[in-house]
């Protein structure tokens, strides 16, 4: 059995629901989740199982055509594409919220926010969580909650233990300020990417390294193109599933609960095996052999804090400074 063969198994039982007994209803409603990453991932996992929930609990009288790799849009289009109701649903990382004009989502990306998920979890099912939801439906845009992916490392093809490693390369970024602030600070140029086209860029020396969760580098297969991961654990990736409005208040009421509960279930799902994900995904990793998995002791760790400190003063503006406060107010 390989590894990937392995990997795949070990998720199937994460993943399993009972099949639907649905006949050949033809859904009355069908809503189309598009999103960016391999069907393996907690994403794809939780869109997965929203389907499952959603197509037993109507009878099939709604359907959900989950896209998942990409396959309708990307990055750049994905959430241009739900305003415009090109889709119905998408679960964007929070760092695109601010390139639709809401900065304040990209206080997530600030880098070493966060202690532990049990930290983010307090921002994102708590009142702080709630209002960034809230300021949604002004993009023409519904939220339904927030899930994780946990935390990212840094891969290149060379350790990136300090400061000093990153000089000079080209580090893949999601178009946020602050992500790209984070590289400039390390000494590293930011290039904003897709993250369909990422693989590709890395393969082909269009960049030199990125940040990832591991199971976003695994599934990706980008161990194939890297040589180096290093486990940093700076920042946050998280997102945020939101609906076109227009489709959303289209829908009658039974309708719009039934589809949050399901939701709100796969999310809670999701959260769960986000860490356990990214377990199996290094283990994976170390029995396949092809990255060289690097530890950071305490004192890299802390070197790489402190290069990065200067980012939050210099993005407080952007983000807002109530929104920051009331941030920190909540993590005490």
């Amino acid at each position: 059995m390989t590894t990937r063969r392995a990997w795949l198994t070990a998720i199937a039982g994460t993943a399993a629901l009972p099949d639907a007994t649905l006949g050949q209803i033809k859904p009355a409603i069908t809503l189309r989740f598009s999103h960016v990453v391999a069907e393996e991932t907690p994403k794809g996992l939780a869109a997965n199982r929203f389907k499952m929930l959603v197509e037993q609990r109507s009878g099939g009288r709604i359907g959900v055509q989950v896209f998942p790799n990409a396959q309708l849009y990307g990055d750049q289009d994905e959430m241009q594409a739900l305003q415009l109701g090109a889709v119905d649903m998408v679960a964007p990382s929070l760092s695109k919220f601010g390139r639709i004009g809401l900065p304040e989502f990209e206080l997530f990306d600030l880098p070493f926010l966060f202690d532990d998920l049990a930290a983010v979890r307090r921002i994102t099912q708590g009142p702080l969580g709630q209002k960034l939801l809230e300021r949604l439906p002004r993009q023409g845009l519904v939220g339904l909650g927030f899930f994780d992916n946990g935390f990212k490392q840094m891969s290149a093809n060379r350790p990136l233990l300090e400061p000093k490693d990153f000089v000079g390369l080209r580090m893949r970024v999601q178009a946020s300020r602050v992500i790209a602030a984070q590289m400039r600070a390390l000494g590293a140029r930011p290039v904003t990417l897709a993250f369909s086209e990422t693989r590709r860029a890395l393969a082909s020396g269009v960049v030199d390294g990125t940040e990832n969760p591991v199971s976003n580098f695994w599934t990706q297969a980008m161990h194939e193109v890297q040589r180096d991961l290093s486990l940093t654990e700076h920042g946050y990736l998280g997102y945020a599933v939101v609906t076109n409005q227009r489709f959303w208040q289209s829908l009658a009421l039974v309708d719009r609960q039934l589809i949050n509960l399901a939701m709100q279930e796969a999310l809670t799902f999701a959260n769960r095996i986000a860490d356990a994900q990214n377990d199996n995904a290094l283990e994976a990793l170390r029995q396949t052999g092809t990255t060289r998995i690097h530890t950071l002791s305490s004192d890299q760790r802390a070197y790489l804090r402190r290069a990065v400190q200067p980012v939050q003063q210099q993005l407080a503006n952007r983000i807002g400074p109530a929104w920051l406060n009331a941030l920190r107010v909540a993590l005490l």
